[in-house]
């Protein structure tokens, strides 16, 4: 599944030194490196304790998980709505993502340049904002005035639909609120869809924070918090700085005895893949057999069919059934023999909802 997520943020917060990390970051406990699709794309193993698990009763040939694409988009500044250091291509990037990662810089040091001349993360947020707002401003008034004159005649409900929904939104833009913070439903979305406002994107908050503060955040990063609870965003707190060193340690072991002195439990990269992947609305359901063990990736709420498709188009053309086994059952009773005698092991149909950790075995016939 092709869907990205975009990192973004103004020059010299740490972009780079963060996707840096990602570049390198590894699954737990086993070797699944990152993969350059091409320039500032990379496709990254999403961390899961689950396929090592499972991994560890079934003894398979290999292992493979699953992954997610994060776009490294260069810095935006005040005025890329206009044009403003190439913003209309990064603006266009980011149009390109389902889901925005926006870095704010939270930490202090005078050998590192701030654009703007001083630290600010209130500032800098409201920066990005406006310029994504501006640009959405333009989208909505251009369709506005494309429709408004066949959406007042009335003749045409759907039109007309579609106008109020874009007035709302040009309401919202123009008070300096995103688009998302305006309650639309799944249906009016639909109708706008196709605009791919950049405000209409979720998004995660990171704050770059100097190493001190890397386990409980500092008074910039509790600003961004207290705005993003406001929002209904979510917040990280990461130091890249610190990212990039872990990143540079070969082993497990290491990594681990790293992050026990500094008193945390998992690398800071790993939490922004996991959040990341769950902003982007995505769940993972594993097959497992003795030559491999996979993740899998679908969007929440999708049908066994449509998770089949995942696998092979024919998967889901020739559906008959499911078999499934939850993670929990798996991990309780060890193989899928053991829980099909436990009476674990259920059939579904093509209107099964998939959950989260579904461990299935698909029949199909093309």
């Amino acid at each position: 599944m092709a869907l990205k997520c975009g990192i973004v943020g103004l020059p010299n917060v740490g972009k780079s030194t963060l996707f840096n990390c990602l570049s390198n970051s590894k699954a737990q406990a086993a070797n699944f490196p990152f993969c350059t699709i091409e320039p500032n794309v990379g496709s990254i193993a999403v961390p899961d304790e689950r396929i090592n698990k499972i991994a560890a009763l079934v003894r398979p040939q290999n292992i493979v998980p699953t992954t997610m694409e994060i776009v490294d988009i260069a810095g935006l500044v005040k005025g890329a709505s206009k044009g403003e250091g190439l913003g209309n291509k990064f603006l266009s990037n980011i149009r390109e993502c389902e889901a925005v990662i926006h870095v704010i810089r939270c930490f202090e040091n005078p050998h590192v340049v701030h654009v703007a001349g001083s630290i600010n993360p209130l500032r800098d947020k409201e920066i990005i904002d406006i310029e994504l707002q501006l640009k959405d401003l333009e989208t909505v008034d251009a369709r506005i005035k494309r429709i408004e004159k066949q959406a007042k005649t009335g003749n045409d409900k759907e039109t007309v639909k579609t106008y109020q929904i874009l007035e709302k939104i040009k309401h919202v833009l123009e008070q300096g609120r995103s688009a998302r913070t305006l309650q639309l439903t799944d249906e009016e979305k639909e109708k706008i869809k196709d605009l791919n406002l950049l405000t209409m994107k979720q998004v995660l908050y990171v704050c770059n924070v100097d190493e001190v503060s890397a386990k409980t955040g500092n008074e910039h990063a509790h600003q961004i918090e207290q705005l993003a609870k406001e929002e209904g965003a979510e917040v990280l707190v990461i130091t890249a700085q610190m990212e990039s060193e872990i990143a540079t340690l070969e082993s497990y072991e290491e990594k681990q005895m790293f992050l026990m002195e500094l008193g945390l439990d998992e690398p800071g990269v790993n939490k922004l893949i996991k959040k990341a992947y769950k902003l982007l609305n995505l769940q993972t359901y594993f097959t497992a057999g003795e030559k491999e063990v996979r993740a899998w990736t679908i969007q929440k709420g999708w049908t066994s069919p449509q998770a089949a498709g995942v696998i092979h188009s024919d998967f889901e053309k020739g559906f008959i059934r499911a078999e499934v086994i939850t993670y929990q059952d798996f991990i309780k009773y060890g193989s899928e023999s053991v829980c099909r005698e436990a009476g674990k092991l259920r059939i579904e149909g093509k209107e099964y909802i998939v959950q989260d950790g579904d461990i299935m075995h698909f029949r199909f016939n093309v």
